[in-house]
């Protein structure tokens, strides 16, 4: 522990970072604060200095507010509270939410700049939805503390809160929430509201259950705790977005077409729907129960195959074993892939550009990893031609974009 942690210090709040918090100076040295906004004066206290290069800070109290600064969506994660009992899950709820997206796409924006040295002028989308951005949350997790309560963990521990509100949430998970409920012993219960069938609970590990999920007039089944976007309008913003980010004139329905961390084939099926009953796509993805309900919800395109494998492993044996005809159908193909939060990542990025596929749709939930990726496929010959952001976690730090690269 320094001689700094735990002292409190006032500090001019300059911009945002990515995550969350906002960045400081203290002495010439950066300082990354929480629960702060850009231009603001606040008291803040040390948390974190044996960082070299830049300490951590938990804002206290504001001394001089922004204009862009509300009284918190969620009273559980309130400046008003000690910074170890504010819940987590709301870290923008105390800015208003149009500043929250101007806020997110500067975060992007400063990503693809230093990292791709590419200049964007990429707007962030607002999603239907409350104006205030609440109300959206079809899927919670609440872990559990020592007596049993369930709540959210704190702000920036697996310290547990017990609340009695999930702002966030949609009506009928808020209402399912077991938040005053007992469960000693377990470690997490989920909460859920699939499209049909109304709000149901997942307390531990309890056998898996086949739900459903309408987006538009397609039906997609999965399990209860498998993967599915968590904004009530996702899939269907996300749908559309892939399919508008896709250059028709350079789509081939012949193609070895990929929708590479496929989960259950939402993504696949957009393109299917798209450009018809014609269409090859190959959807590749490690979960092999999501594979298998993947393949009964492509089945109307009988082009379109589910694979379960990790996505780094199967392109890379691809790219080493194709034949020549292989390669001739994947220079031609759409690539499709939404990777987790680290990205994709070299060794996917190398493999997939040395097959050569005339384009690429890049789902990203992680600007900065986005923008790493990109500078790598720019290395490699491909240049971004297309970008579009939502805001499909409002009043969150969290950010969707999806790009389109191109051979340059």
């Amino acid at each position: 522990m320094g001689e700094m942690q735990g002292k409190q210090v006032e500090l001019e709040v300059t911009n945002v970072a990515h995550g969350g918090i906002s960045v400081a100076r203290l002495d010439g040295r950066v300082v990354f604060v929480s629960d702060a906004i850009p231009g603001e004066k606040v008291l803040a206290e040390i948390t974190e200095d044996n960082k070299k290069s830049f300490w951590r800070a938990e804002t206290v109290r504001v001394i001089e507010p922004s204009e862009h600064r509300q009284t918190h969506i969620w009273d559980a994660a309130s400046v008003d509270r000690a910074p170890a009992d504010r819940a987590g899950g709301a870290e923008f709820g105390h800015i208003e939410i149009g500043h929250q997206r101007e806020l997110k796409r500067q975060v992007l924006a400063d990503a693809l700049k230093r990292m791709a040295g590419i200049e964007t002028d990429a707007s962030v989308e607002a999603i239907p939805g409350a104006e205030n951005g609440t109300g959206w949350r079809t899927r919670i997790s609440l872990h559990v503390d020592e007596d049993g309560r369930p709540g959210p963990y704190a702000a920036r521990s697996h310290r547990v809160i017990p609340v009695d509100s999930l702002p966030l949430a949609t009506e009928e998970v808020a209402e399912a929430a077991p938040l005053w409920d007992r469960f000693v012993g377990e470690e997490r219960i989920d909460v859920l509201q699939p499209s049909t069938g109304g709000a149901r609970l997942i307390i531990g590990r309890q056998k898996p259950v086949t739900i459903r999920e309408v987006v538009g007039t397609r039906e997609f089944q999965l399990d209860d705790g498998g993967f599915w976007q968590v904004h009530s309008a996702a899939a269907t913003t996300l749908t559309e977005a892939v399919q508008s980010a896709i250059d028709g004139e350079l789509f081939d329905p012949k193609a070895d077409n990929l929708d590479l961390y496929g989960g259950v084939g939402l993504l696949a099926a957009a393109v299917g729907d798209r450009f018809g009953s014609g269409v090859r796509i190959t959807t590749v993805e490690s979960d092999a129960s999501a594979t298998e309900h993947a393949g009964y919800n492509l089945s109307d395109w009988v082009g379109a195959s589910a694979v379960t494998a990790r996505v780094e492993r199967w392109i890379a044996r691809i790219a080493a074993t194709a034949s020549d005809t292989e390669r001739a159908r994947l220079r031609s193909a759409t690539v499709v892939l939404d990777p987790p939060r680290a990205g994709a990542g070299k060794q996917v990025v190398e493999a997939l550009t040395a097959l050569e596929p005339v384009q690429l749709v890049y789902v990203a939930c992680d600007p900065v990893a986005f923008a790493r990726d990109v500078a790598l496929f720019g290395e490699r010959g491909y240049r971004l031609s297309g970008l579009r952001a939502f805001d499909l976690f409002p009043n969150t730090h969290h950010v969707e974009a999806v790009g389109t690269l191109v051979r340059a």
